[in-house]
């Protein structure tokens, strides 16, 4: 058994992540951490847990994470740079769902994050964990970035493209929309139901704190610079991704079949028959990815669809795909769960 201790266990993340694991097979959670709730019985706060967990939330400093075999970090941006070292130190292998270990360039993380980074020293030797791409280095990880939400459906819309050296990386769009649960379970106004119910927004034209993890991820398969207009939005429903992708063409292939045979073999990605649009609630609750890929009136543009559930495949479930590899275990172990619908 894989002893697991979640630091952050009161956000929707985390409780993504409890709701997976307690019935993952190969999993044992020792000890889900809040300040906050520290003492408050998990099944209390989060009743759909019940009968499942019987554990309490804990003050980290009881927790004991040392003696856990894998800690998640489902907290703000800040925290988990604080205190993997001394975890790794201990033999604890760590995969934080924030974006402490996501940008390689210090500079530019301190630059977008606003703070100081108190541990660059790992910034190295984190492996960025988008498994389609990175699952050979995920296996020996003791450290993974997991991917953000946004980041995970570009990429692996752009991905096979890039790969190909088919299109126009100077002139990339990525046009993606989010639902509110992206934004966390903190209060704040905009994610109030008067705010955002019936209601529907692009923020973060001017700069996103995704955009340099996107383009740093495009940038390693292209094996140059990439430029990327990327501009999301918020919608009035609970989860979901949907990212519409714009690319010029400088050499027609059968796109169909280029899409298809990149990721025939990749279980939690799921490219879709040509001239199909995905739903985002065709993957809810679920770690997949569908994908479909268009090229309308035979342009010279290509139109990627790529839908995930922002909690599953856009964080928790993505975790446990990581958590799966770097313990080789079957990828899909825990996490094939089929999408809720309607």
């Amino acid at each position: 058994m894989i002893n697991v201790g979640i630091v952050g266990g009161t956000g929707y993340t985390g409780v993504e992540l409890l709701r997976l694991l307690v019935l993952h097979p190969r999993v044992k959670i020792k000890a889900i951490t809040s300040r906050s709730e520290a003492g408050i019985n998990v099944a209390d706060l989060f009743t759909n847990l019940r009968g499942h967990i019987d554990l309490k939330f804990s003050d980290p400093a009881d927790a004991k994470l040392n003696k856990c075999d894998l800690v998640f970090f489902a907290t703000p941006n800040g925290i988990a740079m604080q205190q993997a070292e001394s975890l790794l130190q201990a033999g604890v292998k760590v995969i934080d769902l924030a974006a402490d270990f996501r940008i390689k360039n210090i500079a530019e993380w301190e630059k977008w994050y606003g703070m100081q980074h108190a541990c660059p020293t790992l910034i190295t030797e984190a492996v960025y964990g988008l498994p389609e791409i990175n699952r050979e280095l995920v296996k020996n990880a003791r450290l993974i970035a997991n991917p953000g939400c946004y980041p995970t459906a570009v990429q692996l819309g752009f991905l096979p493209l890039i790969e190909a050296g088919i299109i126009d990386v100077n002139h990339l769009i990525a046009d993606v929309k989010s639902g509110v649960s992206g934004a966390g379970r903190k209060a704040e106004i905009h994610t109030l139901l008067a705010e955002a119910s019936d209601n529907f927004k692009a923020y973060g034209v001017p700069g996103h704190r995704h955009l340099p993890e996107i383009k740093q991820g495009l940038s390693n398969i292209a094996q140059k610079p990439v430029n990327l207009t990327f501009v999301p939005h918020l919608v009035p429903m609970i989860r979901g991704i949907h990212a519409t992708l714009y690319a010029k063409l400088i050499q027609q292939v059968d796109l169909q079949a280029l899409y298809e045979k990149r990721y025939q073999n990749e279980a939690f990605v799921d490219v879709l028959p040509a001239g199909k649009h995905p739903e985002t609630r065709s993957v809810r609750g679920s770690n997949i990815c569908r994908i479909a890929v268009h090229q309308p009136q035979n342009s010279d543009t290509v139109v990627v669809l790529s839908v995930t559930d922002n909690l599953v495949k856009g964080a928790a479930g993505q975790a446990i795909q990581n958590m799966n590899i770097m313990f080789d275990l079957p990828e899909t172990l825990g996490i094939n769960q089929v999408p809720l619908l309607p």
